[in-house]
């Protein structure tokens, strides 16, 4: 999948992004690498291969090291809320943004 100099125009506006030409033209050659990249990689068959949760899973046998899920810390929700210009039933009020 190729993009066109259209294509990165259209990225870069909707990105919100001014892009001279030959900032344009180095865009659409990295795009177009990246994506020669996710082809290649798209490629490749993976089935049956399981998952890695990380990388030296590969190479080595890793322990997870997880802690209880237990609560740490005591609720200051009143405490963290009295600096707050309005409060309603444990809630933020803010002002309305969007019309």
């Amino acid at each position: 999948m190729a993009l066109t100099p259209q294509d990165v125009s259209r990225i870069a506006h909707l990105a919100r992004l001014e892009l001279q030409p030959d900032e344009q033209a180095a865009m659409l050659t990295q795009l177009n690498g990246f994506f020669r990249i996710v082809e290649q990689m798209s490629a490749v068959d993976t089935s049956g291969i399981e998952p890695l949760y990380t990388p030296l899973s590969a190479v080595q046998s890793v322990t997870l090291r997880l802690r209880d899920d237990v609560v740490s810390e005591t609720d200051q929700r009143v405490l963290n809320q009295r600096s707050a210009p309005a409060v309603e039933d444990g809630l933020f009020l803010v002002p309305k943004v969007i019309e």
